[in-house]
């Protein structure tokens, strides 16, 4: 996908529709699965499919539609897998015609290169994740785990400011960057894990 388009990904993790995989080469096929209310098949109402570029010359296919017309439209189709489990069964069968030992040499062969940058990166991947387990992942895991949905992030903004501050990335600054639907759970989960008695606010 190219190192601006990866880089992009990495750091702002925003999620991507599976036409937009599909035109960035991540994956071969998208399957439409999405049964309007005449009964067609048709692709997700919510996701641009109907265009390559916009007025402006962007590229837009596979993208997310901004109108909230098209997010209901999407939700007033049903879903109907039939589809995906034909093109599921079609792969699976051209993948029973091969040979198998061969078909694994060449995945390994393809995936060299990456093994070998993981080789080379796992010990001290390792051991970052052990630190950051005590600082940004102590507030992230939480956060996902006990958060209403909707509401799974922390309060990035806060926690900047905090940091720039010069705060301790203690258990006070976790609770207070954690959505309000998790700090209780995250609370009781900390003081249970300290021995200490729990105290909801």
């Amino acid at each position: 996908m190219g190192y601006a388009r990866a880089a992009e990904s990495l750091v702002l993790c925003q999620p991507w529709t599976a036409y937009m995989a599909a035109r960035l080469g991540l994956i071969n096929e998208v399957v439409a699965v999405h049964r309007d209310e005449s009964g067609a098949i048709v692709p997700n109402p919510a996701v641009e499919t109907g265009r390559w570029v916009d007025e402006r010359g962007r590229i837009v296919y596979g993208e997310l539609k901004g109108d909230p017309e098209a997010r209901a439209a999407a939700k007033r189709c049903t879903i109907d897998l039939a589809a995906l489990d034909e093109a599921v069964e079609k792969l699976v069968t051209q993948l029973l015609h091969t040979f198998p030992d061969c078909s694994r040499k060449t995945l390994e062969s393809l995936r060299k290169k990456k093994l070998e940058h993981w080789y080379q990166n796992s010990e001290t991947n390792r051991s970052w994740l052990g630190l950051n387990m005590a600082t940004e992942a102590l507030a992230g895991f939480p956060a996902f785990q006990f958060g209403a949905r909707g509401e799974r992030e922390i309060d990035f903004a806060k926690l900047r400011r905090a940091i720039a501050e010069g705060r301790p990335f203690n258990r006070e600054l976790v609770l207070e960057v954690l959505p309000a639907s998790a700090r209780d759970e995250a609370r009781r989960q900390v003081a249970t894990l300290a021995g200490e008695p729990v105290e909801v606010r």
